[in-house]
């Protein structure tokens, strides 16, 4: 008997839940829509009550959530929210470069497009951006926001076609994050149009730095063969690398 019952509470879990598992899916993905929902009604209370729980709050009600429902979104506060934003425009960048016709361009193109097309798609949030810039420089969230940082240019070079597991993976990551910073903090003022300052800006800097990696490339022949722990192994390039 106890047999039994036990394969009928199975049947009926089942039933609930999907033997794939598809009811917590639907639960994760309708979090995940509650996530985006709030954060990107929350932006527009930023530039007014800074990165704050208030403003998290607002945002939920904007988006036809309660206050309850804004906590269980982010319930790490607006370090995570602001962590969330980051993570949701790498994605929405990632998108852009699927998109895009990759094959025709060079690998100093594919990244100077990447990074345009992040920065343009929060050009109606840049003032919620420098107040998270101001929030994530605190010692207390170094780590997050060097993490954050990270995230992005290592999907730039990804999706750019970069497949180096040598130390150059590392040295490309690192002179990426100065580009994108210096042209972040330079399109966070620029009131040309189109912010064409900051596009040519991006592109005296990619013209810098983008020597560096040729030039130790050169040097690291000298190497070749050698092993070099922890450098990510099994990506591909992306489409026409």
């Amino acid at each position: 008997m106890g047999g039994g019952r036990i394969g009928r509470e199975d049947a009926m879990a089942k039933r609930k839940t999907g033997p794939d598992g598809t009811a917590a899916r639907e639960a994760s993905d309708a979090h995940e829509t509650m996530r985006a929902a709030i954060l990107e009604a929350t932006l527009a209370h930023v530039p007014f009550e800074g990165w704050t729980l208030g403003a998290l709050k607002a945002g939920a009600a904007d988006a036809g959530y309660d206050a309850a429902q804004a906590l269980n979104a982010f319930p790490n506060g607006v370090l995570e929210a602001i962590d969330h934003h980051s993570r949701l425009a790498d994605a929405r960048m990632m998108a852009a470069m699927e998109a895009a016709d990759l094959a025709s361009m060079r690998t100093r193109e594919r990244v100077a497009f990447a990074i345009r097309a992040r920065l343009e798609a929060n050009a109606a949030h840049r003032e919620a951006i420098r107040r998270a810039l101001a929030i994530l420089a605190l010692p207390t969230n170094v780590g997050v926001s060097l993490a954050a940082l990270y995230r992005t240019v290592d999907a730039i070079w990804y999706g750019a076609g970069d497949t180096a597991v040598d130390f150059n993976f590392y040295t490309k990551r690192g002179l990426l994050a100065g580009v994108y910073m210096a042209t972040l903090l330079h399109w966070l003022d620029d009131s040309s149009d189109g912010q064409e300052r900051t596009w040519a800006f991006l592109e005296r800097r990619l013209d810098e730095v983008l020597k560096v990696p040729r030039l130790l490339g050169e040097f690291t022949k000298i190497f070749k063969g050698f092993p070099f722990p922890g450098a990510p192994r099994g990506r591909g390039p992306a489409a026409g690398a």
